[in-house]
């Protein structure tokens, strides 16, 4: 969602959060980059006016656990939205590609079938350096795009 000229942020217009409640469920798998993006959802839904205390956020052991984590959190009826964050980081075998794919898919399901938009936070990189470059690097935090996304689908 980011380019090297102008970010989601910079991109459109953000609607007012003040009154928003939203859940997060972040895998504490890869910490050094779950962490700096549930940094950057948490700070930018503040920037927004969400209050922390309708800040909720819920860990799961890894990615693939998102998908479970986020449909707990979507029975609560007082959050206006969900977001998952994580990081796969492809390796040597093709563990990559299933927890991509059924992370993927399973928060499409949630989407299709929820009354709550459950916005898809995961980092899916070739190495940890990409990983990095979209949890505050160069290329942004995926963590506050996410955040945006969620308050732009909540008001729609």
């Amino acid at each position: 969602m980011a380019t090297e000229l102008r970010t989601l942020e910079e991109a459109q217009q953000v609607p007012d959060a003040s009154n928003m409640c939203f859940g997060i469920v972040v895998a504490e798998w890869n910490p050094e980059i779950t962490d700096a993006l549930l940094e950057g959802c948490v700070n930018t839904l503040k920037k927004y006016g969400t209050d922390p205390d309708n800040i909720h956020v819920k860990t799961v052991p890894g990615s693939f656990e998102l998908i479970y984590g986020a449909r707990q959190l979507t029975k609560n009826d007082f959050y206006d939205a969900v977001i998952v964050l994580g990081s796969v980081i492809r390796g040597e075998t093709p563990h990559f590609d299933y927890i991509c794919e059924g992370v993927t898919y399973g928060i499409s399901r949630l989407n299709a079938t929820q009354d709550i938009p459950v916005v898809y936070g995961l980092l899916t990189t070739e190495d940890f350096q990409q990983a990095k470059e979209r949890a505050g690097g160069k290329l942004g935090n995926k963590g506050s795009e996410c955040a945006i996304v969620a308050i732009k689908m909540a008001k729609f």
